[in-house]
């Protein structure tokens, strides 16, 4: 399974990057909020693909699909990486149509059932984004959802990804990887304890202690 990294903060993104964790970037207008200051988004943007070669999600604001498509363009025309992120309404699966007729990649977001998923798909779509975590929140399972998804799209054998997102702890990553999850995108928070183990720390602990108890260096 992928994992993507939910930031717009660079310097986030480099440690994440440097250290091998990741694979790709997603975004949205308040995580760009965040860090932007006097940069544009387009610069931002810029940045981001310059640091990961792989897949960034870069989403519209507009809300009618003519207005998706034209920032949707402009937005694939920033970098190779970009993948224009669209929500799951009617305009924006009229928009992730044109787009992908373009060959343009399109995520498609804010997405809350297997149905919805199937309808994307069918628009051509790149990846789904199954937000989990806020199913959770409404007393919905999320990760059923996911589930559901990955055994509509392998019985008709589509090719959308499957990029589960709104994760909120590392059990949510391990559950989406078991029902078969393509991507998974996380918070920063969310990446480094998928690291931690207990026993790790103390392992690590124990052999340094030995270490020094020998006397001795290389």
């Amino acid at each position: 399974m992928k994992i993507f990294l939910d930031t717009a903060d660079l310097n986030e993104i480099r440690r994440a990057n440097e250290a091998g964790l990741i694979d790709g970037i997603t975004t949205n207008p308040s995580l760009l909020a965040k860090v932007a200051g006097d940069r544009s988004p387009r610069d931002i943007f810029l940045d981001i693909c310059r640091e990961v070669d792989g897949p960034v999600s870069a989403e519209v604001v507009a809300i009618d699909a003519e207005g998706m498509v034209s920032e949707g363009r402009k937005l694939a025309d920033i970098h190779e990486n970009i993948v224009v992120k669209v929500p799951l309404t009617e305009n924006g699966l009229r928009a992730c149509r044109t787009l992908r007729a373009n060959e343009i990649r399109v995520n498609v977001t804010l997405c809350f059932s297997a149905v919805q998923a199937l309808l994307a798909a069918k628009a051509g779509a790149s990846y789904i984004s199954p937000f989990v975590g806020r199913l959770d929140d409404v007393g919905h399972d999320g990760i059923e959802i996911v589930s559901e998804i990955r055994e509509v799209y392998d019985e008709y054998e589509l090719e959308t990804e499957i990029l589960a997102a709104s994760l909120r702890h590392p059990k949510h990553v391990l559950e989406s990887a078991l029902v078969g999850a393509d991507c998974a995108t996380l918070p920063p928070g969310v990446l480094y304890k998928l690291l931690r183990h207990p026993l790790t720390d103390a392992g690590l602990e124990s052999f340094l202690a030995d270490w020094k108890a020998l006397g001795k260096g290389l």
